[in-house]
């Protein structure tokens, strides 16, 4: 008799939120996508003729997008999560919520770093840090301090796979200050004024400064993140009946193919000009949230792709860069053919999640479940609250 499991029957049966997967699922595939179509532009192929230019932009142009939508759902899972192990944010355990976060975060960045290192020094095209970008000692200082997004903004673009931790800047800032504004404020009754302070500000932040920190701020991630906090503690309080999470379900998804695939209308409404654009996009990404946590709707088989992808979405953002990169390589050495070009995007999506299923299994799950139980303390202080061992449904937690 076999006894090999069911990969999507073990994911429903594992603690995991489908429809929080498949949003991950999609944020990470137009990452993906975005950065296979920048390289296609840049080495000037022009591969779009005769595609709806509304549909190209929905499938190459959503990266941005993407990532603040894994901004509002990494703020509703760390906050459902702190809520579940602490009973109430202003009882989260300080050494508790940073050994949660080191364990998930820190193994994978660090040798992230170690191997972008290498290859810095090895003058690998594409991995280089150059003296007016500040260097590979600056790279690494701002990459562990999460300030890459101000070294973009100061210096500009760092090569895509150093680029990309920009939005772990923004995340991880967030999350160094949650649990203390937790102590702080949550003990005070503010907690909820002060994230509706950072919703208020996340435009304005959109629309100041240089091209690059409009995009890459903190204030202008940590809306969609502090949209997802709110989300979560909302659900604590509130259970929605079946007729309104259909009604919630439906406008969030409403919101998110307005945003995702019409924009367009965005622009000429004046939502990206005034910064509202990706407030619209992270409050539709909530009321989805909301609608998949309460109703435990399952996705069918079709989407089970998305769900793999979902699920390693972390694993998957921080090396698909490696993938992308190594099949350009391969597509210029063919000569650029434009038939290829569909087998591109494509073959970038399905070995990222090859690559970061394998990562995750071989490397950052086992070094997370290791960090746990070594610093974790004793089986009585993680029953207290101080930090409980790995489960499927604290791996659901895992956010990019």
């Amino acid at each position: 008799m076999s006894t090999e499991v069911n990969p999507l029957t073990q994911t429903r049966n594992s603690g995991r939120i489908d429809g929080i997967d498949i949003l991950r699922g999609f944020a990470i595939f137009f990452v993906v996508m975005l950065h296979v179509h920048v390289h296609l532009v840049l080495d000037q192929v022009h591969y779009g003729r005769g595609i709806p230019r509304d549909v190209l932009r929905a499938l190459v142009w959503n990266g941005q997008t993407g990532v603040q939508m894994f901004f509002a759902v990494s703020g509703f899972l760390i906050t459902t999560t702190s809520l579940r192990r602490w009973g109430a944010l202003s009882k989260v355990s300080l050494r508790g919520f940073y050994l949660m976060r080191f364990a998930r975060i820190a193994p994978l960045l660090l040798a992230l770093l170690a191997v972008l290192s290498a290859l810095h020094l090895a003058a690998i095209n594409g991995f280089v840090i150059s003296e007016q970008q500040g260097g590979l000692g600056r790279a690494l200082a701002a990459a562990l301090t999460f300030q890459v997004n101000v070294l973009s903004a100061h210096r500009g673009y760092l090569p895509g796979a150093w680029d990309i931790l920009w939005s772990l800047s923004v995340e991880e800032m967030f999350y160094l200050f949650f649990p203390l504004a937790c102590l702080v404020f949550a003990r005070r009754k503010l907690m909820v004024p002060l994230l509706c302070m950072f919703v208020v500000l996340g435009p304005f932040a959109r629309t100041h400064g240089n091209p690059i920190w409009q995009e890459k701020s903190y204030l202008g991630g940590m809306d969609a993140i502090a949209l997802g906090c709110l989300t979560a503690l909302l659900c604590s309080r509130v259970r929605f009946s079946s007729k309104v999470l259909r009604i919630l379900g439906a406008c969030g998804s409403a919101l998110l193919i307005f945003v995702l695939c019409f924009g367009r209308l965005v622009i000429a409404w004046g939502l990206d000009e005034t910064g509202l654009g990706m407030t619209v996009l992270a409050i539709g990404t909530c009321l989805v949230m909301i609608a998949a946590s309460q109703s435990r709707w399952r996705a069918p088989r079709v989407l089970s792709p998305l769900l793999d992808l979902g699920q390693r979405s972390y694993e998957v953002y921080l090396t698909h860069m490696f993938v992308v990169l190594l099949l350009f390589h391969c597509f210029l050495m063919l000569g650029k053919p434009i038939l290829a070009v569909p087998v591109l995007f494509a073959a970038a999506v399905v070995l990222s999640t090859l690559v970061g299923d394998g990562v995750a299994r071989l490397y950052s799950e086992p070094m997370n479940h290791f960090i746990r139980q070594r610093w974790g303390g004793s089986p009585a202080k993680r029953a207290s609250g101080v930090i409980e061992p790995d489960t499927p449904a604290t791996k659901a937690a895992a956010v990019l």
